[in-house]
């Protein structure tokens, strides 16, 4: 078999291609050459790409055997998302590698301003020496406001304990216990901007924080404070922030991100006094780099190995829990066993976990529910990612329910088809021993034990004598193979259920024959479809 096709459209560190290892077949495009990147795209199941390579929907249309856009850094504003999901990609990014680099930016920036460097640099390398001209300010018992206290606001005020400041915080999700974990008192904002002599702002940018530094917010910080942004572009209102420094009402600026990248050159900013910009360096070191490379890395050999990735940023479920991952792969083979049973379209699909796992965050098991459900019956890729989105627009509703009572087995997990007539269809399942061995347990309330393998022939008939002997016969004039068999029934003489696993799928006229032979109720084949 020839090896997947990974793509890298922008420079990588040498460690990606390393993290990736010999199993791909890897290769090298300018993604900014539109034409070379949607040519390239065609034989890609992942790309890997930065800030420049745009994978919009063109992009995505191009590559009909992509699984996987992986981008080596935090901001996915170069992504169609929303394509994406549609095609079945997966979209990752590298969530935590630059929360140091940035962090560590960040106390560049305030540094920078309380001292006045890049000023005092350029008067020097101008060929003055007007030391009193950038005479600065300690940062040591000062106020400084963090707004936003996640990942990188956590990392910068534990730098800044060493400095002898005082920090206050703004972030309406974060608990007091939270912030005194990180010696930070949590404040108002209004009453963070009133008190702070540093302000650095880390925050997503969404409707609702654009702008939220704004004119006003300016006016009531002190004029001898500093307000510094590596978060993202926007989260100040840029036009506002150069006016304030212009009229003189805050002492100074940091800014590493801007609305527009980079900025026009009539920006007011890059006139306006008092102000320090970087471009974009948030993510611009040599460890942000490898840890991105890496970490993506990882996640295409994950997501090309037909794993769920926790770094997706278009698949619902988040970390997976060692001890929940193992069931993934059973609980999508059983909904493609409730797909090779339902006789007419489905309604609804009930995923309901017992035991153990009960104590776990199980939510992936609905997506590998879907998704083994729909493989056998679409003719599109289908994935985690658009296995939710082909269930709703087929008005297919889903649950999921768990309970930590479990009768005969550690762990069980039953799916339940509710058909357009009302009728529904069942399969539970199970992982068995220390070699956890994938098994059905049980269809249609049938209680039978047979361990998952490729060719399965599901019967239901009237118990009697010689049904065995029938469809014995019958494969073996066909020459295929009966590799186990289990039988389970309601009551003597009453209905009785039969599954075989064969070697070998069966040919229909096979079936057919075998069907009027034993009168059968149900007589079904399921050949399981790896990925």
């Amino acid at each position: 078999m020839s090896k997947p096709v990974v793509l890298i459209a922008e420079e990588l560190s040498p460690a990606t291609v390393e993290a990736l290892g010999p199993d791909f077949d890897v290769r090298s495009v300018d993604g900014t050459d539109r034409v070379a990147l949607l040519e390239a795209l065609a034989e890609a199941n992942a790309v890997l790409i930065r800030s420049a390579t745009k994978m919009d929907a063109e992009a995505i249309a191009a590559a009909p055997k992509l699984q996987v856009i992986a981008r080596a850094g935090v901001g996915l504003d170069n992504v169609d998302i929303k394509s994406a999901t549609t095609a079945g990609v997966m979209v990752v990014n590298a969530p935590t590698s630059n929360i140091i680099s940035a962090a560590e930016l960040t106390i560049g920036h305030i540094l920078s301003l309380a001292r006045h460097i890049p000023a005092a640099h350029a008067s020097l390398a101008a060929g003055q020496w007007k030391r009193s001209k950038y005479t600065g300010t300690e940062l040591y018992e000062k106020t400084v406001g963090i707004i936003g206290l996640g990942r990188i606001g956590a990392l910068i005020a534990a730098r800044l304990q060493a400095f002898g400041v005082e920090i206050v915080a703004y972030d309406p999700y974060v608990t007091a216990a939270r912030a005194q974990q990180l010696g930070v008192r949590l404040v108002g904002l209004d009453e963070l901007i009133a008190t702070s002599d540093f302000i650095t702002i880390h925050m997503p940018k969404t409707p609702e924080t654009t702008g939220m530094i704004g004119a006003e917010q300016l006016r009531a910080m002190k004029r001898s404070a500093f307000i510094v942004n590596v978060a993202r572009g926007g989260l100040i209102d840029e036009q506002a922030l150069a006016e304030a420094l212009r009229a003189g009402e805050i002492a100074g600026a940091g800014l590493d991100v801007f609305v527009s990248e980079p900025p026009a050159a009539d920006s007011p900013l890059l006139a306006a006094p008092g102000v320090v910009l970087t471009p974009h360096l948030g993510a611009s070191t040599e460890e942000a780099q490898e840890k991105a490379g890496i970490a993506v890395a990882r996640s295409v050999k994950l997501a090309l190995e037909g794993d769920l990735v926790p770094d997706a940023v278009n698949v619902a479920g988040g970390i997976i829990d060692p001890f929940v991952r193992p069931g993934i792969a059973l609980v999508e083979k059983l909904g493609q066993i409730l797909s090779g049973l339902a006789p007419a379209a489905l309604t609804r699909l009930d995923v309901d976990v017992r035991g153990e796992l009960a104590d776990y965050d199980v939510s992936v098991y609905k997506l590998a529910a879907l998704k083994g459900f729909f493989t056998p019956i679409v003719s599109e890729k289908v994935s985690y990612v658009n296995a939710p989105l082909l269930a709703e627009q087929r008005g297919i509703e889903t649950s999921l329910t768990t309970a930590s009572e479990s009768k005969d087995y550690r762990n069980t997990t039953t799916l339940t088809g509710v058909l357009a007539d009302g009728r529904t269809v069942r399969v539970a399942g199970t992982l068995s021993g220390t070699k956890m061995v994938e098994k059905i347990i049980g269809i249609d309330g049938y209680e039978i034990e047979v361990p998952i393998a490729e060719h399965h022939i599901v019967m239901q008939y009237q118990d009697r004598p010689g049904i065995v002997a029938a469809y014995g016969k019958a494969f073996g004039d066909a020459d295929i193979n009966i590799a186990g068999m289990a039988i389970a029934r309601d009551e003597a003489g009453g209905h009785a259920l039969s599954i075989l696993t064969v070697d070998s799928a069966v040919p229909e006229h096979v079936l057919a024959d075998l069907r009027t032979a034993i009168e059968a109720d149900l007589l079904v084949e399921i050949d399981l479809i790896e990925g």
